[in-house]
């Protein structure tokens, strides 16, 4: 399946926020023959026109981003270890022991931290905290070290591209490049209707990118596809796992950067209802997106929001349904017919 092959190729693409130029490379390649134009902005965007067979009365744009949380070098100890700080919302719990990526040389790496034999029995009870965490290069000083490496340089999390069982996909980088292969995707199939697609950046520090398309570009309405935590495992209450893999993808009703338009909610609803396209809602105001940018920039756009449930967000493995992907493509290229009508 051409969809699955091309979301692998893109989550083992590196891009931090701001490092985003392998993926916006890939699908530059990717969209040659398949579009009317493209234009990479000054922040490092990607937006793609591409004509259908109609002009739409309103004016739809899809966005997904192209940027991944991972670290950022800040100082290199005299013994030649790396301190750092995390680029997007990276937790401890997922941190200490993984093994790195670091720069553009691709220097593998380990974060390291004390060992359970000298730490207190009281630190036992907490994860360590990021700054006192190391990333280990193998160097034997900081000489060494600085031949490799230098502060700013970006460090990513490595994780293979694994198939677990007949339905599951384990891989890093699933938010978004997951969603970038879904627009990567439709453009490359045929549109009812001219539409706009926007490959953002640095959505994981901010949203920074889509306010700039937001801004260049002025859609009526504006569709962010993307990944959500889905916390449907055996310790989460039921009103706290949000959405389950499986289940199909999310439509969501608010978020805690967004609320979506009611009307433009039941719509999308409806559509996926009417096709026999399993879906879920997001049970529960957690997380955001780029949505809350289209929202709220320049004139101001009706937002929609439609994730695939991921688990295990923003760590080294993350793991999404196929059927899920499949019904999310299905429910977007629907969307596409629908809403330039108005």
């Amino acid at each position: 399946m051409e969809l699955l092959r091309q979301m692998k190729e893109l989550t083992q693409l590196r891009g931090i926020s701001g490092c985003e130029d392998q993926v916006r490379e890939y699908l530059i390649q990717r969209i040659a023959g398949h579009c009317d134009s493209y234009e990479v902005d000054n922040m490092g965007n990607l937006i793609v026109h591409k004509k259908g067979k109609r002009a739409p009365e309103k004016k739809v744009l899809f966005s997904a981003h192209m940027d991944e949380v991972g670290f950022i070098i800040t100082h290199i100890t005299p013994e030649g270890m790396l301190h750092f700080e995390t680029v997007g919302g990276v937790t401890p719990a997922v941190t200490a022991g993984r093994p790195v990526l670091v720069g553009e040389q691709a220097i593998p790496g380990v974060i390291g931290t004390r060992p359970v034999h000298l730490i207190t029995e009281e630190e036992r009870k907490e994860y360590a905290k990021i700054e006192d965490m190391r990333i280990d290069i193998g160097a034997k000083d900081k000489a060494e070290a600085e031949k490799l490496v230098s502060p700013g340089d970006q460090a990513t999390f490595i994780g293979p591209w694994k198939e677990l069982g007949e339905n599951s996909i384990l891989a890093r980088a699933i938010d978004d490049r997951a969603g970038c292969a879904l627009l990567l995707g439709m453009l490359q199939g045929e549109l009812e209707y001219d539409c706009t697609f926007a490959f953002v950046v640095q959505e994981e520090t901010g949203c920074a990118g889509s306010k700039a398309v937001a801004f260049s570009q002025r859609p009526d309405i504006a569709v962010t596809v993307e990944s959500t935590t889905a916390g449907d495992l055996p310790t989460a209450p039921d009103g706290r796992q949000v959405c389950r893999v499986g289940a199909g993808p999310v439509i969501s009703f608010m978020d805690k950067g967004t609320i979506y338009p009611w009307d433009l909610y039941q719509k999308a609803v409806k559509i996926a209802e009417d096709a026999g396209i399993p879906w879920q809602t997001k049970e529960g105001v957690f997380g955001g997106n780029d949505a809350r940018s289209y929202v709220s920039s320049a004139g101001g756009a009706k937002v929609l929001a439609v994730s695939l449930p991921v688990r295990y967000l923003h760590s080294a493995n993350t793991l999404v349904n196929k059927a899920d992907i499949h019904h999310a493509r299905q429910l977007l290229d629907l969307l596409a017919k629908e809403l330039p009508r108005g």
